[in-house]
């Protein structure tokens, strides 16, 4: 470990998150999302951990081939469908379920129909993003029936974090609304994190966790540890270098610190390019050796640099934590303002998981 930069991750704390969703959501389905190489985390071995779960949501059909290749027999839902012929063929010889939202997608089905794919089919209640209108679901219903095995039928919140917004119960009803015109009954698939933490009414038959199976909170007044969530990631950078500046003397790119005193400053071994947020600024708290002190000075490509007042006995070599045991990612990502979600995924290939 040349840079001496790990993301240290916790399978146990995965499990635990997952044991918490089963006990806020008693005897629901779950899938549970490990896209995004498994929200930072590293996607084979988050998968791994969480084989628990009765199906395993990617975003692509490459993340799901890698699962299947490395061995993991779990349902795999493809959140995104597919977009080609080829895509199709994949999903019939790898044996994943998509998520269909688009005409086009029913044509191929159509084509393919003897193999009798198991599909999903989003509804799009207000997120605007992917899913079938009710007209035009409603119209081709019977194609997507007759052409596949519907496993369920879903739709996806969009403003479900924020609890005083009437959106999330306007979209639930919607949707109850339009799967009441169809004439069979499916399973349905609705909530995400936040919605299984808070809109217990719109958990259906399958729930979709994502980041609260990394120990963190979707609600921005909360923290993980509220829900009993534990971290499973713990950002970890060693001090590589102890300088002493002279008072009105700056620090980094574009001087945006200005020393206000004569001070120890630290240098530490992460930078943007392992994805710790370009835009941190002054007082972003770290934690050296289990105590608080902060950045100081813009963040560099490779290193950052922190305020060592009051730890005159840091040395070459001490630990630094980003965030996770001892430092909440949502204090971080509040102070950054970069959402949780944006600060796992953007942790770089270069930085070691350590599990």
């Amino acid at each position: 470990m040349g840079r001496q930069l790990q993301a240290r991750v916790d399978l146990s704390a995965l499990q635990h998150n997952l044991q918490r969703v089963k006990e806020i959501a008693p005897g629901k389905s779950i899938i549970a999302m490990v896209k995004a190489n498994g929200y930072g985390h590293g996607l084979i071995e988050v998968a791994r951990s969480l084989q628990d779960a009765d199906g395993l949501g990617v975003a692509s059909i490459e993340e799901a081939i890698e699962l299947r290749q490395a061995g993991i027999k779990n349902r795999i839902i493809l959140m995104e469908g597919f977009v080609s012929e080829q895509g199709l063929k994949n999903i019939i010889t790898w044996q994943l379920e998509p998520v269909i939202h688009q005409v086009f997608q029913i044509n191929l089905l159509e084509k393919y129909a003897s193999s009798k794919l198991k599909i999903w089919v989003k509804i799009n209640t207000g997120m605007n993003r992917l899913g079938f209108s009710d007209q035009v679901l409603l119209e081709n219903f019977s194609r997507i029936a007759n052409s596949s095995d519907i496993m369920g039928m879903m739709t996806h919140f969009s403003d479900a974090d924020v609890l005083d917004n009437p959106k999330t119960m306007q979209q639930f009803t919607k949707f109850i609304e339009i799967t009441t015109k169809i004439n069979k009954s499916y399973p349905c698939s609705l909530a995400n994190s936040a919605a299984i933490l808070s809109w217990p009414v719109a958990h259906g038959d399958w729930v979709r966790p994502g980041l609260m199976l990394y120990g963190i909170s979707p609600f921005s007044n909360s923290l993980g540890q509220d829900f009993n969530l534990k971290p499973a990631m713990t950002l970890v950078a060693k001090l590589i270098a102890i300088n002493s500046i002279n008072k009105n003397e700056t620090i980094g790119y574009a001087s945006r610190f200005i020393c206000p005193e004569d001070m120890l400053v630290g240098v530490m071994s992460i930078g943007y390019a392992d994805g710790y947020p370009l835009n941190a600024p002054d007082g972003t708290p770290v934690l050296l050796n289990n105590r608080r002190t902060s950045i100081i000075g813009k963040i560099s490509m490779d290193m950052t640099t922190i305020d060592l007042r009051g730890h005159q006995d840091a040395n070459i070599g001490d630990e630094i934590i980003l965030w996770g045991n001892g430092l909440p990612i949502e204090e971080v990502a509040k102070k950054t303002g970069v959402i949780a979600w944006e600060l796992l995924t953007s942790v770089g290939n270069r930085v070691a998981r350590l599990y």
